[in-house]
């Protein structure tokens, strides 16, 4: 079987194939194609030496979705409420990123006021109708969308996680009187209690349909008709892989696919040397994702936003991500102090070393005039670049203006992006209780080894791995996932034994709806996997934890005490006396699929992988220091060495500063000891 898994990035778009036949694995790396995601995809299949016909399994993930919102390159969108509601997704819930910033703004609304129309209706909390739906406003609502061209629709209506009747009228009206618009409804999104996080993730679901529709819908064609026959799989958020026919209607679960295949990669990388804790770094073009596995299980957040104040509710991997890629610029603010990020020349123009019009200094150059990165070398040599316009934009922009010399500028821009880097390793580890020094990094992504060992040693952590191939790491995160579906509901009641038969019936409900998308995604039944959780908290509180359950369901007196450890081990503190109220139910069910085996390298010789010696700078002796150069391709199983050394390979590159030892593991993973 030959398996292809591509991560679709902002600057490059990554290529693996790997045949489980010969054992063997092809990686290509090309500009990404921002217009149509779709062209990068096949450029990079292209390049390929296996003929796309002959994969039999194809996944992907992308930031397509993530940079749509950032960009706010979306659809026009229109909102149904309940009367009344109209202004619940402007309110949001009244908080602001900064609480004490009088002068910062609440990001707008992703639907304009105008746009946002109400009709007469009222259900209960216990899903009784109180007011009936006014089907002749609702029809006078879809006339006004259709006359303002608004062919975006999202329904969302008060109590409606609990009884969604209403909003399937509504939807059937959408398409009786205007057949061309898409209709997302919050109960089938998201069926529970919170009207303004209902409202923002069926919002955002509902604008980014459009969005990913469009690429996948050519994605798929040109596969098809170069002669792929299997399922055009996509990452989502929760670490799992859908159809294109489930994303066409779930768009918002693959917002934060790409992160996502990268933390799932560094989780399989960490097992395979042995660590159960890992912080995984992906740094790229654009920007560096922070992602954390603890016990070996990859953290995960129910609550996430692209913007503040607009939450998705989809579970997705709890990642940092930070304005600090090879692209990052360097600039000096109105304080005449040196700054890097978090805007970007990402793939196009690009940095000034690539000869593509980039005329400011960026993360990369300063790495090329420091000697790390020899822009002869870039994607093997197959990408033109040079030094002299690196030199060029970082004595203009940043030397001259702060009176330094060139390698004190170029130091400084790299010195700076450490520290951002580190900021975005904080977030993840001490911020949340956890020690850096029990973990070890991982570092992958285009730029992530040319600085992990650097980031390592400010934050004290150990160990760093780094992957064979850094560069596509998140395209192999992409052949290590299950299909995968989940399902919240909202679920309120006191956590005593009298409710035990009816979570099982909820859950059983649940699960049924679960294997019917799978099935539908053709997935057998013996492949089929469900997990459950529980949400609970102590009365009066307002949000929960999630604590993991069974079927046939232990007895509630054993749910609740888990929710106790964890509610300890969460915030420092638990009460065994007080009383538990249970929220919600949620349960994931997987489809298993057939993990790739990578084969163990041949033992090597350090001589052989010996290219050259060349000048390089390190801030750590102050200088230029005769630095080895090895070729990633001939470190073989067992060679060790010491640094300062720069490991050269298609698809990254490797900095092992002075004083720090690297050994290279029978997998082909070089982990460095700083």
């Amino acid at each position: 079987m030959k398996r292809s898994g591509v991560d679709i990035g902002g600057t490059f778009t990554d290529v693996i194939v790997f045949d489980e036949k010969t054992g063997t694995i092809e990686i290509e790396k090309t500009p990404s194609t921002p217009d149509n995601p779709a062209e990068g995809v096949i450029n990079g299949l292209t390049k390929a030496e296996t003929d796309i016909a002959d994969l039999d399994f194809f996944s992907h993930g992308s930031t397509v979705g993530t940079n749509a919102l950032i960009e706010r390159q979306l659809p026009r969108i229109g909102l149904i409420t309940t009367e009344g509601f109209r202004d619940v997704h402007e309110i949001r819930d009244s908080t602001k990123d900064n609480l004490w910033d009088a002068y910062e703004d609440v990001t707008d609304p992703y639907v304009q006021r105008r746009d946002r129309l109400e009709v007469p209706e009222r259900i209960d909390v216990d899903g009784e109708v109180v007011k009936p739906l006014d089907e002749d406003v609702v029809r006078e609502v879809v006339r006004i969308f259709k006359k303002r061209g608004v062919d975006t629709i999202a329904v969302s209506l008060i109590n409606a996680y609990v009884n969604g009747e209403h909003e399937q009228r509504i939807a059937e009206i959408v398409e009786e009187g205007y057949p061309d618009a898409f209709v997302c409804t919050s109960h089938e999104i998201l069926p529970e209690m919170f009207e303004h996080e209902r409202t923002s993730t069926t919002v955002i679901n509902a604008a980014l349909v459009p969005v990913v529709r469009e690429y996948l819908t050519d994605l798929s064609s040109q596969l098809a008709d170069r002669g792929y026959k299997g399922d055009v799989l996509a990452m989502h958020s929760g670490g799992g892989v859908m159809t294109t026919e489930a994303i066409a209607y779930y768009a918002a679960r693959i917002a934060n696919s790409g992160p996502t295949a990268g933390a799932i990669a560094s989780q399989h990388i960490a097992d395979q040397c042995g660590f159960d804790n890992a912080i995984g770094f992906d740094m790229g073009g654009t920007s560096a994702d922070v992602s954390l596995t603890q016990d070996g299980d990859i953290e995960m957040t129910e609550e996430w936003a692209v913007e503040f104040g607009y939450p998705i509710m989809f579970p997705s991997t709890d990642i940092e991500t930070i304005g600090a890629g090879g692209g990052s610029v360097a600039w000096i603010d109105d304080g005449g102090s040196l700054r890097v990020g978090p805007r970007s020349q990402g793939a196009d123009p690009g940095p000034a070393c690539y000869l593509r019009g980039g005329d400011k200094p960026t993360t990369t150059d300063a790495n090329v005039v420091l000697g790390w990165v020899d822009p002869d070398k870039f994607l093997g040599g197959d990408m033109e670049a040079t030094a002299d316009p690196a030199r060029e934009v970082i004595e203009r922009d940043i030397a001259e203006p702060l009176g330094l010399d060139l390698t004190e500028a170029a130091s400084a821009i790299e010195q700076i992006a450490v520290a951002n880097m580190c900021n975005a390793v904080r977030l993840v580890s001490t911020s949340k209780g956890y020690d850096p020094r029990d973990f070890a990094l991982v570092a992958f992504g285009g730029a992530g080894p040319l600085h992990a060992a650097h980031v390592a040693r400010q934050m004290n952590i150990p160990k760093v791995i780094i992957p064979p191939y850094p560069g596509i790491n998140s395209a192999l995160g992409c052949l290590l996932v299950d299909v995968e579906h989940d399902l919240t509901r909202t679920f309120v009641t006191d956590a005593t034994e009298g409710v035990r038969d009816d979570i099982s019936d909820a859950f059983r409900q649940m699960e049924t709806e679960i294997q019917e998308r799978l099935a539908e995604e053709g997935v057998d039944d013996d492949q089929m996997r469900m997990d459950y959780e529980v949400k609970m908290r102590y009365k009066g509180q307002f949000r929960s934890l999630s604590v993991p359950a069974s079927r046939p369901l232990d007895s509630i007196p054993k749910v609740r005490e888990r929710f106790h450890r964890e509610h300890e081990r969460a915030y420092a503190y638990s009460d065994e006396d007080q009383p538990v109220e249970i929220y919600g139910l949620h349960v994931t069910g997987k489809g298993l699929v057939e993990k790739p085996s990578f084969p163990e390298i041949e033992t090597g010789d350090l001589d052989e992988a010996h290219r050259e010696n060349r000048k390089a700078y390190f801030e750590v002796v102050d200088a230029y220091v005769e630095t080895e150069v090895y070729g990633r391709d001939a470190l073989g199983a067992g060679v060790s060495f010491t640094g300062p050394a720069i490991v050269e390979q298609m698809d990254s590159t490797v900095v092992v500063p002075p004083e720090a030892t690297a050994e290279v593991d029978e997998i082909g993973n070089m982990i460095i000891t700083v």
